[in-house]
């Protein structure tokens, strides 16, 4: 059976937006492009849609107040908000003087990277950002292979293909360029950029120095440390800052850069068939993916000391205590070896082993360390509860 987009109900995305519509009238969808926000929009219930890339819809909205008036009552969706010529105030407005008016806005990520729209809003709605498709999302669009996800990526029309698309992904990175970095970085250097983002793609997952990549970009370190501030506002790159407890031991300044798509890091790289060494690491963006997703931050660091030890990802939790998530494509790779010398600075807290290859939740000791071994559903039910 061919799987549609519009056949698709995204369950998980729906339900955040009518608990964040409990909470405030309006609702910003942010995302990076082709995640799927427009088509979840015009899947909710009881909506009335507004494209405001038509001139026709822009003309409706030059009164705001006359236009807010009519839609007293309603739930409606202000795509490409972006193109109006000042889209926050209609959503100050709306949030100020017209809370029965339920409001999905989706734009640009580069609007909602600009400092003026941001603090125009402070306060008056609630931001939902749609990741790429998460685990209990596979089966709805077509596709259960975990195989399939890693090497395809979490963007729908992408998953969704019947064949892989070289030209897709090409497209992808043009478009990224003339309608996001463009419209307000505004950036120069079209060569030096994208080079930078394959490699930024190509490195996924390691530390990031940004002297290794001036040389191949031929730019300054400088343009290369503003280029990763670009990739991240627009959720093209996230930032893991080093975990520190401030000993002497710790590494305590350099990021590690997770590209945002395994789709993407399979294209650059060049894989069309995955080893098992390559869904490890593949396993580990997904595993990312899923967290930031449903905690809908990305407040997320690593750990590393001087050694070489390391762990993949830390969460801050209320207490001073910290939860370690350790991600392995075989739950049999794992060694405590890094567990314990971390347990070993920073006290108390849970310690999680997600792997593919586990059905049941179990645990084990290691010596005084306990350790929960998880499958990726578990994992997500214990850090959100």
């Amino acid at each position: 059976m061919v799987i549609y987009m519009h056949m698709v109900k995204r369950k998980f995305w729906l339900q955040k937006i009518e608990e964040f519509w409990k909470r405030r009238s309006v609702i910003w969808l942010s995302g990076v492009r082709r995640v799927g926000k427009t088509f979840l929009c015009q899947s909710l219930s009881d909506i009335e849609y507004f494209d405001c890339e038509l001139p026709s819809a822009r003309r409706q909205m030059e009164d705001i107040e006359g236009f807010l008036e009519r839609l007293k009552g309603k739930r409606i969706i202000l795509d490409e908000i972006h193109r109006l010529k000042n889209p926050s105030e209609l959503l100050k407005v709306a949030a100020d003087h017209y809370k029965n008016v339920s409001i999905v806005a989706t734009g640009s990520s580069t609007l909602w990277a600009s400092a003026k729209f941001k603090d125009t809003l402070t306060g008056r709605k609630e931001t939902l950002w749609l990741t790429p498709m998460i685990k209990d999302e596979y089966k709805d669009f077509g596709a259960s292979d975990i195989n399939h996800r890693l090497l395809r990526g979490g963007l729908p029309p992408f998953f969704m293909e019947e064949k892989f698309s070289e030209r897709s992904f090409q497209e992808w990175i043009d478009s990224y360029w003339a309608k996001d970095i463009q419209e307000l970085f505004r950036l120069e250097k079209r060569g030096a950029f994208q080079k930078f983002l394959e490699l930024i793609f190509i490195n996924s997952g390691g530390m990031f120095e940004a002297t290794k990549y001036a040389v191949p970009c031929e730019v300054s370190r400088t343009s290369i440390s503003n280029y990763l501030k670009v990739l991240e506002s627009t959720y093209v790159a996230h930032i893991l800052k080093p975990f520190s407890g401030r000993k002497t031991f710790e590494i305590v300044s350099a990021p590690k850069v997770y590209a945002f798509d395994t789709g993407f890091v399979c294209y650059f790289r060049g894989w069309d068939k995955l080893r098992t060494e390559d869904k490890g690491k593949l396993w580990e963006h997904l595993v990312l993916n899923e967290i930031m997703a449903h905690r809908q931050s990305r407040d997320i660091n690593y750990w590393r000391d001087k050694q070489g030890h390391e762990i993949d990802f830390i969460l801050r939790r209320r207490g001073g205590h910290v939860q370690v998530v350790e991600c392995k494509w075989s739950c049999k790779d794992f060694n405590p070896r890094n567990l314990k010398i971390f347990r070993k600075s920073h006290g108390l807290g849970h310690n999680f082993v997600v792997s593919f290859d586990i059905s049941r939740p179990f645990t084990r000791k290691f010596g005084e360390l306990t350790v929960n071994f998880v499958n990726l559903k578990d994992l997500i039910s214990s850090l959100v509860a």
